[in-house]
């Protein structure tokens, strides 16, 4: 059976809106429903409409809920309000026909549930539902087949006409709102769509992504039409559609992309437990080895540095040091102050504080370019971290009783990035 154009122009406003079928359909039956009120000039009905795409035919009902019968403080109420209506009428004031009734918020945030008031157009008292329906009880709705009209006049399809547009908006932006939600914490393609201010607007396709600045790398110039990877950080649900903010600079893009480069990550033989980042310069990664034959540290370079030289050439030339994770404090402070030698390593659990004492030849390269490496070591690590020359004497040194000291067994590892000059290994 051939589709009809109806139907057919259903589904082109589908394909360019990406909202689906029955969105279309449901907007249709809501705009016919406003529209049938308008018509007819009756703002008590409570109209459903059944709308069918094959043939264009509808059919139109007047849905009441059977309530308890109001009572002499609902009559008043509505007394006033019709009377206050037809004054604002006649003086000529604008009036919304719907108004949207909100939950009100208690003195704790929480949602309060209003109490039901009688109303006209959507209640029916239990008495007068008797009339109609015998056995009808409380809760029961009754439902009224209504003529339905062989045209409508102008004002009644412009107000359809507008009805549609509006609630096809709303689909759309629900149906990328569900789109994207759910991927929060992914890396996706996007292109510079706009450069307001400071402010730059990513193309993800559907969608577009806010830049702020925080999120940029200070490296990168964005031009319109670049295309980068970025990180989606969050996506909430706004007045005029999902509001997505894109990011350059999460320390989770870290992650994100090693995660694609590396099977072993992806796999679960590898497990990334920590990263610091200095966006556009540095970034420290700590890697564990869940399996005993698997190497963390050459997985996530690969083979002559592809894969970090991958994920390098992504953030811009960033440089990476990868490290290995160990759940020994001062194994881990060790490596994570590499490409320094440390010399030993002294922690006050109290106030969660180490010291390293490095050699004075290795006391910049440990610090860093503007305290850099140190800075990092210590993000990564989660302890603060004091460099300090190393002047003990070689024979052993009587500790404090709140303070551990300990000397790894073996030099820090040395693991910046794989093609690094041993020039670059020294203070830049």
């Amino acid at each position: 059976m051939p589709k009809s154009e109806l139907i057919m122009a259903i589904e082109q406003v589908c394909d360019e809106k990406n909202i689906p079928f029955d969105s279309v359909v449901e907007a249709i039956e809501a705009a016919l429903a406003v529209a049938y009120r308008k018509e007819f000039g009756n703002k008590m009905l409570n109209c459903r409409v059944e709308f069918n795409p094959d043939d264009a035919s509808s059919r139109i009902f007047d849905v009441k809920t059977v309530v308890a019968d109001p009572t002499e403080e609902d009559l008043e109420r509505l007394k006033k309000a019709e009377e206050k209506s037809d004054k604002e009428k006649r003086m000529g004031k604008e009036k919304r026909e719907e108004k949207k009734e909100h939950p009100t918020a208690g003195a704790d945030g929480e949602a309060v549930e209003e109490e039901h008031r009688f109303s006209p157009r959507t209640d029916l008292g239990i008495t007068d539902a008797k009339k109609i329906k015998p056995d009808a009880e409380l809760g029961d709705e009754i439902i009224t087949e209504l003529p339905v009209p062989e045209g409508y006049g102008r004002v009644a399809a412009q107000t359809a006409k507008q009805v549609i547009i509006q609630k096809l908006r709303e689909a759309e932006r629900e149906t990328l709102f569900n789109q994207y939600k759910d991927r929060v914490g992914e890396i996706v393609n996007a292109t510079v769509q706009r450069v307001e201010g400071p402010m730059v607007f990513m193309d993800l396709g559907h969608a577009t992504a806010l830049m702020p600045p925080a999120q940029q790398n200070p490296r990168e110039r964005y031009k319109i039409g670049d295309r980068y990877k970025v990180y989606l950080l969050s996506v909430e649900q706004g007045r005029r559609g999902p509001e997505i903010v894109a990011s350059r600079t999460a320390p989770e893009m870290v992650k994100a992309l090693f995660t694609m480069e590396v099977p072993e990550l992806s796999s679960g033989s590898i497990e990334m437990k920590a990263v610091a980042r200095e966006a556009g310069s540095r970034s420290k990664i700590a890697v564990l080895s869940l399996a005993d034959n698997i190497d963390p540290i050459g997985s996530c370079v690969g083979q002559r540095g592809a894969r970090v030289q991958t994920v390098m050439n992504e953030l811009g030339g960033e440089k990476i040091d990868i490290i290995e994770y160990s759940d020994d404090a001062v194994r881990f402070i060790v490596n994570a102050l590499s490409p320094a030698k440390v010399v030993s390593v002294k922690l006050n659990e109290t106030d969660h504080i180490a010291q390293a004492f490095v050699n004075e030849d290795q006391l910049s390269l440990a610090i860093g370019k503007g305290g850099q490496n140190v800075r990092l070591a210590a993000k990564l690590s989660g302890w603060k971290i004091d460099v300090m020359k190393d002047e003990t004497p070689d024979e052993e040194e009587v500790t404090d009783a709140s303070t551990t000291e300990a000397t790894p067994d073996e030099p820090a590892a040395d693991v910046a990035t794989p093609e690094q000059a041993p020039e670059d290994k020294k203070e830049e």
